[in-house]
């Protein structure tokens, strides 16, 4: 297949933001290939390719050996990768990232528990323009791309109302429910943020020209068979699923719907929060 990986009609050789490079193949031979080439390039400019920061990785469901090297040194292999802030594990989930995007929000809160969150000198809207702008973010960054259980949003809203309860100087032995304390701090519930934005970026990827590294990964159908058991949701399998539970919309109406940019916003403004559990 050569050098890179194909996406639609793109194909994908690397990664680059700043000073990160991502180099992709679909075989350790061409991976090799290209790494080689890279190593020259930055040899060639009076730069070198760090071994001890540079890690190797396959995605697969299979434990898959990938011995790299860069002249005489070789690259550790790792069942882990962190790029751009998000953990991607080598068998395509994202349990892990999801447990340390709680852990992260988790230690926000223990952080700020006594200075800010439970700070009686502090006023609310003080409280929650911090939960706005660091707790929030730290919960959900990458959250456009997540694909949502029942588990998964459970643990969202714990994590969320976590935080609100200790502002409204309340606890679980209260029995106030989620949205009551909700509507007393004028604050919308966190899952109908995440999937306003996620069917945002539906409408972005869809009104994207062709081209676009976003939307060939979008609309491309990967080559093979799945393994057997249950697939896995796919993301436009989600999304699809998502619009027609809260929306209406059917699959086969859904890109023609958000392709209009008039309609589609106020539409998702529209969107009601999900019955509250408690």
């Amino acid at each position: 297949m050569g050098e890179g990986f194909p996406f639609g009609g793109l194909m994908v050789t690397s990664l680059l933001f700043a000073d990160d490079v991502v180099l992709m193949a679909s075989s350790v031979g061409d991976l090799q290939h290209s790494l080689d080439r890279f190593a020259a390039e930055c040899e060639a400019a009076g730069m070198r390719v760090s071994t001890s920061k540079s890690e190797a990785m396959t995605l697969s469901r299979k434990p898959v050996e990938c011995l790299l090297r860069v002249g005489n040194e070789s690259l550790l292999q790792v069942k882990e990768f962190k790029y751009l802030g998000v953990l991607f594990a080598s068998e395509g989930t994202m349990e892990r990232e999801f447990g340390r995007r709680i852990g992260a929000a988790g230690a926000v809160l223990h952080s700020l528990h006594r200075t800010v969150v439970t700070k009686r000198e502090l006023s609310r809207k003080a409280k929650l323009s911090i939960y706005r702008s660091i707790f929030v973010p730290t919960l959900t960054y990458g959250h456009e791309s997540w694909v949502m259980t029942e588990r998964t949003r459970s643990r969202v809203q714990a994590a969320e109302m976590g935080f609100l309860r200790k502002v409204a100087g309340l606890s679980l032995r209260d029995r106030v429910r989620s949205s009551v304390i909700r509507e007393e701090l004028g604050v919308e519930p966190l899952l109908l943020c995440i999937e306003r934005s996620q069917l945002r970026w539906f409408g972005h990827l869809v009104r994207m020209p062709p081209g676009r590294l976003p939307r060939e990964v979008f609309q491309a159908r990967p080559a093979g068979r799945r393994p057997r058991g249950r697939p896995r949701t796919r993301w436009r399998d989600y999304i699809s699923t998502l619009a027609w539970e809260r929306l209406g919309i059917p699959q086969s109406e859904l890109a023609n719907v958000a392709r209009e940019r008039e309609v589609w916003g106020p539409l998702l403004e529209l969107l009601p929060p999900r019955p509250d559990p408690g």
